[in-house]
């Protein structure tokens, strides 16, 4: 049997964690981590840029790295919250749901044709073991 960190590593990379760009979606290419903010930012109304960091699990200064550059893309709006000029908000652009709403698309059918070749008892072990993982995960120290 593999040790945990060997089937871990290469789950992510099958998954395709460690590519540069994860998806090409409207002619726009996106990286990994951005793929993950710009879902959190869709399926959220007008999320700061505190909470989306944090539900990620970001350093708010990587985080605005990746913020700049979507904004540059023209996929995501950042402005100030008029009630609190200290917090930013995020919007997605029109082309910015488009892009999410692709790539949401994309990795559905990637997840469906994966789990169209287990049987349902497979398929419910596995997304229970997923489920575990990341509940105690949650409660555990990161790593690194």
């Amino acid at each position: 049997m593999h040790n945990a960190r060997e089937v871990l590593q290469t789950f992510s990379r099958r998954f395709g964690l460690l590519n540069k760009h994860c998806c090409t979606a409207c002619d726009c290419k996106v990286s990994m981590v951005q793929s993950h903010i710009l879902d959190e930012v869709y399926r959220r109304n007008h999320p700061s840029m505190q909470q989306v960091s944090d539900a990620l699990g970001m350093d708010i200064t990587t985080f605005s790295r990746q913020i700049q550059t979507l904004v540059r893309l023209k996929l995501m709006i950042k402005r100030q919250d008029p009630d609190d000029r200290r917090v930013y908000l995020l919007q997605l652009t029109v082309e910015g749901e488009a892009v999410a709403a692709q790539i949401d698309r994309q990795v559905n059918e990637q997840l469906a044709e994966v789990f169209e070749q287990m049987s349902d008892f497979e398929r419910e072990v596995v997304l229970r073991s997923l489920n575990m993982l990341n509940e105690t995960m949650a409660r555990s120290k990161p790593c690194c």
